[in-house]
């Protein structure tokens, strides 16, 4: 389903599209300030943070099953409650994961890509992305 613009139902745009990417720049920044406080190795970082992306594989099984698992690889739910049970039992290598994982979503956000709609993987809460 579109609007009469052409984007999919529920797109943000304007103001507060600009505002959500930049929402997405705090929480990347300060993720990576966080990853640097915990002293985790910076070679962890560089090979983890395109991980949760392997959940673009689920688009295999067709565009419904590729949202399901992409948008739950794209919520801080679950870093977030890693990086908890991480600090709750003294697990630095598990908050350090969970910071790598906040780092791509809000790099993710900063560049556009949103949360998916089943319609598509180009159909964003952030607008369409590619060509239009």
């Amino acid at each position: 389903m579109t609007t009469r613009l052409g984007g999919p139902t529920g797109a943000v745009t304007g103001a507060p599209a600009a505002l959500l990417r930049a929402e997405g720049l705090a929480v990347f920044a300060a993720a990576l300030v966080a990853y640097a406080a915990l002293g985790a190795s910076w070679w962890l970082f560089a090979a983890l943070i395109l991980a949760p992306d392997l959940s673009m594989l689920a688009y295999l099984a067709g565009p419904r099953p590729g949202a399901l698992f992409y948008n739950a690889a794209h919520t801080y739910v679950a870093p977030a409650l890693l990086g908890g049970l991480a600090y709750g039992f003294s697990a630095p290598l598990a908050g350090a994961i969970a910071l790598i994982w906040i780092a791509h979503i809000g790099l993710d956000r900063v560049l556009g890509y949103g949360l998916k709609y089943a319609a598509g993987f180009a159909d964003t809460h952030l607008g369409r992305i590619g060509r239009n």
